[in-house]
This record gives C-alpha cells, sequence and structure tokens, in this order.
C-alpha cells in the first residue's frame, strides 16, 4: 500500500492537509477575544497521526511547531488512545508534555475516520494570562515553575455533550482576565472542529486506506528530500555558541553551545556543551531546542521541505540533564520559550559559519522584544497588553538586512497603534525606524525601531523580556555587530533610567515608556578596508 497512491492523489492530500491547518489559523484569528490572537497571531496550528508524528502545520510560529512535533506523543503517554472518543478536545500546557512555556496552550481533538482513531488536530495559542505571581504571567524574580501560573495536565473540556462546565469554571477562576481566556478557549474549540470537518470530508472523498498510504508516502518523499539537503552540506564538525545577556552566576552571561557533525546524509546537534540551568526563567525544555533544530536545518539546508515526521528523521538531536536546554520540571522557563531558543539557533548558524557562509544571514534582533502591560482595560475589565517588537534582520552576502521584521524563530505581527489605544489605557506616542542601528559591513544589517508609549493611568505593571541588550547581534564574515536592544523609562514625576532586561515594575499616569529594538549585523568587510 505505502506505493501505491499514484502522485496526483498524493499531492492532493498534502495540500488539502495543509490548507486545513491553515484554516484552523485563520478560525482562531477570526474568532479569538484577545487582540494578542485576533491581531498579533500569537498562535499556530498543526495535524499529526495517531502516533502523533507531524503531517501538516500552518504558515505559522517556528517554535510553536517544532515544539508541536512532540506534543500528541507526549500527550498519548499520559492519555491512552483507548479513552479518547469522537468530540473530545483536551487541553494543556505543561513544559514536559511536549510543551514549552505555562501561555502557549495546546488544545488536542482526536479526530475518527471509519470508526478509528486516524489523527489529531492541535491548536496552540498563547493566553495573555495563565495566572501566577504577576499580570501577563511573566515574573521575572522567579525561581520555579509554580510561580509562573496554572500548570493544566491533559484536561478534557469538551466531549460530544459539549463543554465541561465545571472544569472551565475552576480553570478560569486562577486566572486574570477571565472573560477573555474564555473566548480564546472557544476559538481553539473551534479550529479543531474545523480541521475535523476537512478530514472526515477528506475521508469520505478517498477512504482512510488510501489516506494512510499517502502519509507514508509524504513521510518518505520528505526524508529523501532532508536526507539530500544534508547531503549538500560539507561533512565535518562544527562548534558554534551564543549567550544569554546576564543570566548566569553572578549575572554573567550564560552559554548555548553547540557541535554539530554533518556525515553525508544524516546530521547531530549536541548540545551538552551548554551551561547549567539558571536560577531564573529562561531556562527551557529540550523540545524547544529540537525545535531550532528543525528550523535552523530546514532554513540553511532545505527550506522548501515538506515538514513532516519523516522529515526529521536524519537529526540526532542531544540535550545534557541539568543544562538550560534540559532543567528539570521544577525551574521557570517562561522567557526561555523565545529568548534561550533563539539562542539555541544563533549559535547554530554560528557553527555553520564555518561551513556555507553563503547561506547565512549575521545576526538579527533574535528576541522576542517583549513588552507587557497589565491592569485596567478601557471597558473596565482587567487586562494585559502583550507585545512582540520586530527589529533589524542581518544582512546576506548578496543584500542589506530588512528593517523591522522578527527573524528566525518568532513570526508575529505587531498590534496597531489603534488596537492598542482603544483598548488599553496607554497612548502610542511615536512609531519609527531606528537610524543607523543596522551594523555596517560589505551589506549593512537592517534597522531597528523606535516606539514610544504614554500610560494613562496609575497602576499599570509593566514586565520587560528581552534579549540583545548585552550581547548585540552579531556581524558575519568582517561585518559589525548591530546596535544593542533598549527600553528607557522616563518617569512623569521626573527622572529616567533604562530598565533591565527582565524586568517587573508598576507605572504611574504619565510615565513615559521608550523602546528601541536592535539593529542587525552586517555582512563581510566593507569595501576599503
Amino acid at each position: 500500500m505505502r506505493n501505491s497512491v499514484d502522485p496526483f492523489t498524493v499531492e492532493v492530500i498534502r495540500h488539502a492537509l495543509t490548507a486545513a491547518a491553515e484554516e484552523m489559523s485563520f478560525v482562531v484569528m477570526r474568532s479569538a477575544r484577545s487582540p494578542l490572537l485576533r491581531e498579533a497571531g500569537d498562535l499556530s496550528s498543526a495535524l499529526t497521526d495517531h502516533k502523533g508524528d507531524l503531517i501538516a502545520q500552518g504558515r505559522d510560529i517556528p517554535i510553536h511547531l517544532g515544539v508541536m512535533s512532540f506534543t500528541v506523543k507526549k500527550f498519548l503517554e499520559r492519555v491512552p488512545a483507548e479513552r479518547l472518543r469522537p468530540g473530545d478536545v483536551w487541553f494543556l500546557n505543561l513544559p514536559e508534555v511536549g510543551g514549552n512555556h505555562l501561555p502557549d496552550v495546546k488544545a488536542i481533538r482526536p479526530i475518527f475516520l471509519e470508526g478509528r482513531l486516524f489523527a489529531f488536530a492541535v491548536s496552540l495559542a498563547h493566553w495573555g494570562d495563565i495566572g501566577g505571581a504577576w499580570a501577563g504571567s511573566y515574573f521575572a524574580a522567579a525561581t520555579e515553575t509554580w510561580q509562573e501560573g496554572v500548570r493544566i495536565p491533559p484536561l478534557r473540556l469538551f466531549t460530544a455533550d459539549g463543554i465541561d462546565e465545571e472544569k472551565r469554571d475552576f480553570l478560569l477562576a486562577n486566572l486574570r482576565g477571565p472573560a477573555e481566556r474564555e473566548g480564546d478557549l472557544m476559538a481553539q474549540m473551534a479550529s479543531t472542529r474545523a480541521a475535523e470537518g476537512r478530514l472526515l470530508r477528506l475521508g469520505e472523498e478517498h477512504g482512510a486506506a488510501t489516506l494512510r498510504a499517502a502519509l507514508d508516502r509524504l513521510d518518505d518523499l520528505s526524508e529523501a528530500q532532508m536526507r539530500e539537503a544534508i547531503a549538500g552540506l560539507p561533512d565535518g564538525t562544527y562548534e558554534g555558541e551564543d549567550f544569554l545577556d546576564d543570566d548566569g552566576p553572578g549575572g554573567q552571561p550564560a552559554a548555548i553551545r553547540v557541535r554539530v557533525e554533518i556525515a553525508g546524509e544524516t546530521a547531530k546537534f549536541d548540545f551538552s556543551g551548554t551551561d547549567d540551568a539558571v536560577a531564573g526563567p529562561l531556562n527551557t525544555t529540550p523540545f524547544v531546542a529540537m525545535a531550532a533544530v528543525y528550523y535552523a536545518i530546514k532554513a540553511v539546508a532545505g527550506p522548501e521541505i515538506q515538514p513532516n515526521g519523516g522529515c526529521y528523521r536524519p537529526l540526532e538531536i542531544r540535550t545534557r540533564p541539568g543544562s538550560i536546554l534540559e532543567p528539570g520540571i521544577d525551574k521557570p522557563v517562561v522567557g526561555g520559550n523565545h529568548e534561550t531558543s533563539q539562542r539555541a539557533v544563533d549559535a547554530i548558524m554560528r557553527a555553520f559559519e564555518k561551513a556555507v557562509p553563503e547561506r547565512l544571514t549575521a545576526g538579527g534582533s533574535t528576541t522576542a522584544g517583549l513588552l507587557i502591560f497589565g491592569g485596567t482595560r478601557r471597558d473596565g475589565a482587567i487586562g494585559t497588553f502583550y507585545e512582540t517588537h520586530g527589529g533589524g534582520e542581518g544582512a546576506r552576502t548578496d543584500r542589506d538586512g530588512a528593517p523591522v521584521v522578527r527573524v528566525h524563530l518568532t513570526n508575529t505581527m505587531n498590534t496597531p497603534a489603534e488596537i492598542v489605544e482603544s483598548e488599553y489605557m496607554i497612548r502610542v506616542d511615536e512609531q519609527r525606524l531606528r537610524r543607523g542601528s543596522g551594523g555596517t559591513g560589505r551589506h549593512r544589517g537592517g534597522d531597528g525601531m523606535r516606539r514610544a508609549y504614554t500610560v494613562m493611568e496609575d497602576g499599570l505593571s509593566l514586565t520587560t523580556m528581552f534579549e540583545r541588550r548585552v550581547i548585540a547581534p552579531y556581524g558575519l564574515q568582517g561585518g559589525a555587530d548591530g546596535a544593542p536592544f533598549r527600553v528607557t523609562l522616563h518617569r512623569a514625576a521626573g527622572g529616567s533610567r533604562e530598565l533591565l532586561g527582565k524586568e517587573n515594575l508598576t507605572l504611574a499616569k504619565g510615565d513615559r515608556v521608550v523602546m528601541e529594538t536592535s539593529g542587525g549585523g552586517g555582512y563581510g568587510t566593507p569595501v576599503g578596508e
């Protein structure tokens, strides 16, 4: 059966599955209640087979999509397949269950064809608050995971009879902004239902056996394409490292180190040399390290390869227990999801500089550049404004870097100033390019952005969670570094100071927060030097 499906049918099924995953993301964006989902699109969607192997994904956020390659597999270790029923939707956020950090909540729906479990639809959405010690659930002083929010083990919130109201009420009672959270939860459920409808129609048209054979064929094709792509890299052992700004002992940089071995059609990524787990919330999970590898190898070697379970068979990935990338379930991880993950990608890129520099960009603004404002919204409800800020892209061998984009693992949009001002007690005073922030070189790095917020009410909280404040985006092949990230607080009562990269504080009416994102690194020695 594996090779009995004609290639035209395989392609029809491949595109139908991808369309189903992409429709899931559209459903969330068009029905969610929080601006973080409906405007910024901090969400991702995927389909897996009955074993949890990836079969399709949306054009969403690479860090989410890589992690979701493991979510259903770990879910099935806790919830055996025989417990699953049509109409179920399970929710979870445990980092150790194929996850990343607590705010990224996954909704999982089993899909049955011809009476048997065939696939899963997985909707991941960043909830603007998941409880914990600080509004927005980013607690800069966290020393353990329980300070970061509510930990949700696999929890069946929906059955064929509808929502379990007791479980829903218990969960929402522990979150800030429960009405917004409920709306987002319902949007995720609806997205998985849309995917189920798509797969049921595919099953009616082709039959489960044909679909299964097509999936097997797609896995084999992606594996062959990945092996061919790796074979196009020069054999050898390459080492790279990158650093968290100030999360090591004594406020020193903490290293993410990788050793890459390319041998024929296979690649090994060993992060064992990474520093030990840090005290604060910049640790992360092995699943995030694997997601970083999946992204990096596709970006460098085979960007057009269909992502699925077969695509990653030629890769071997190792992390070290007790390190930043495998810290144990008690450690805080909220910032590691989007900061440490990027350090892992940059470490891989630094390793590949010795092998294929012509395929790489210089260092970009590889930080979420995260600011979170919490407090009373204009409608009187409690809410959080969670915003990631793009910066300069690194230059390449053949061009300058682009200004104000999100590079590598992040792929969210900005929240328009009109939305910010209509929903929150915040005014956006300024948004423009940070001219000259890109690093010089034969090609120049892209410029970052300057955005200024004025607080319109006393008592709003502010959280910063960003990197590249101390260690700037790196230049490549002789190019200069880009300008580092910077956030400055100007108090209405007088006085100004530069904020730390990880900090919680309370604001007063009239306070002004000025955010300047980092520029990209330059590429190549400038002409004439």
